[in-house]
């Protein structure tokens, strides 16, 4: 099997759609020997943040020296990214010698795209030797495959409305299908939460024994003129230099911090300095990723949902621009969610479709602009939305890329050949 080949089957796995439960994944698990089970993990849920959590707590494994193993999604540009070990993303040989494997136990089955690659990823980090598996939810987290782990220690950021067909249409469904991965008396570190959510996961956590450290309790971030410190408990680390910017990547760090110290333990040496080498060093793509190129300043944001948008607004408050956008969205999207709050900001809107099949077309979300008194475009083809965007842009105005990871990777794949990387 090469590469492409590889790719082709697994993504084939995608007409088995969305499947939550857990019997798949545990049977294929242990066809495979329960490769689960020879590893130490942190499983990490939540509506926004998550892979941002990940990536800091991966950044700080490696600035202490533990073997870590990261599995998140999407990727960007390659399948490998979803599967790293020690930064380094999963090879082409090794893909290709991971599918045959568990292609060849896989047998009846009717494993689902998600469950086959968290499969891939639990076997990896257990050939690799990883000391500890850094997982991200795809979905949810109760029937969310990755939830077959039985973790050190779980942690939730934030809940919002996302995946409501799936997940239930009130936050506190939603939060009940998210804190799923509460386990017994395991602790848990939790983001700050809407009121309904906070009180279905406190409640969960408090049935389940698991120890409960919150943001804005047990977790305190306080921003200072040299940077910022968390207090953990009655520990204080900083100051703290984030990598990250927005306001809202100030919890991401303080929850990844939380989790390194909650860690130890467990034998994990996280000391202050491999803590602030990690928050330090910490690269997370696409996510509020500014180029400056050419054709003028383009900022690359993953916003794709309410809660995502709102972040994005409130760093363009702290970062004033007129700002123009060029958006595509999944099909399951509402355009009005992500527009509303980034509507002050906007000159002009450039809607296109995003490379995925399933996408809201331009017309819908040029109709939701025109709601809003917002001059826009419709193009079916996102390189023409950009190539427009471009030709428009003011020299004092900032060109947004948002509303799709895939719009997202698309466009940083054109700006990174332009910046020569």
């Amino acid at each position: 099997m090469r590469y492409r080949e590889c790719l082709d089957y697994l993504y084939g796995l995608q007409r088995f759609g969305i499947k939550l439960g857990l019997d798949n994944i545990r049977t294929l698990l242990e066809r495979l020997g329960h490769p689960d089970e020879a590893l130490r993990c942190v499983h990490v849920a939540g509506t926004n943040g998550k892979g941002s959590v990940c990536a800091t707590l991966a950044a700080i494994c490696a600035a202490g020296g533990v073997r870590a193993g990261l599995y998140t999604s999407p990727h960007l540009h390659d399948f490998g990214e979803r599967i790293r070990v020690d930064g380094a993303p999963l090879s082409e040989a090794e893909a290709v010698a991971l599918t045959e494997e568990i292609r060849a136990v896989v047998g009846d089955l009717p494993v689902t795209f998600f469950e086959f690659t968290t499969a891939m990823a639990l076997l990896h980090f257990a050939r690799q030797g990883c000391a500890l598996a850094i997982l991200e939810t795809g979905m949810g987290g109760r029937l969310d495959a990755t939830n077959a782990v039985t973790p050190l220690l779980t942690v939730i950021t934030p809940v919002d409305f996302d995946h409501s067909e799936y997940l239930g249409e009130t936050l506190a469904k939603i939060a009940g299908e998210k804190g799923g991965i509460i386990k017994t008396q395991v602790p848990l570190i939790l983001g700050q939460q809407p009121q309904e959510a906070q009180e279905v996961l406190s409640v969960l956590a408090q049935q389940r024994l698991a120890p409960l450290s919150r943001f804005g309790q047990e977790i305190i971030v306080n921003i200072g003129p040299q940077g910022c410190s968390v207090r953990v408990e009655n520990e204080t680390l900083g100051p703290l230099l984030p990598a990250l910017a927005g306001a809202h990547q100030q919890e991401n760090l303080a929850l990844a911090v939380a989790a390194a110290v909650a860690l130890r333990p467990h034998g994990f040496p996280f000391d202050e300095k491999s803590i602030r080498r990690g928050v330090e060093t910490v690269r997370w793509p696409g996510r509020l990723e500014r180029f400056s190129v050419a054709s003028g300043e383009h900022l690359l944001d993953g916003a794709h949902n309410a809660a995502g948008a709102r972040a994005l607004a409130a760093w363009l408050e702290e970062h004033p621009h007129k700002v123009r956008w060029v958006v595509g969205m999944k099909g399951a999207r509402l355009p009005e969610e992500l527009l509303a709050p980034l509507r002050p900001h906007l000159v002009a809107l450039y809607a296109t479709a995003p490379p995925v099949e399933d996408a809201v077309a331009p017309s819908k979300i040029v109709d939701v602009a025109a709601k809003l008194d917002l001059p826009a475009q419709g193009f079916i083809d996102w390189r023409e939305a950009l190539a427009c965007a471009r030709a428009e842009l003011d020299s004092d105005e900032l060109l947004l890329v948002a509303g799709s990871l895939f719009l997202v990777a698309a466009v940083r794949e054109v700006l990174l050949q332009e910046v020569g990387e």
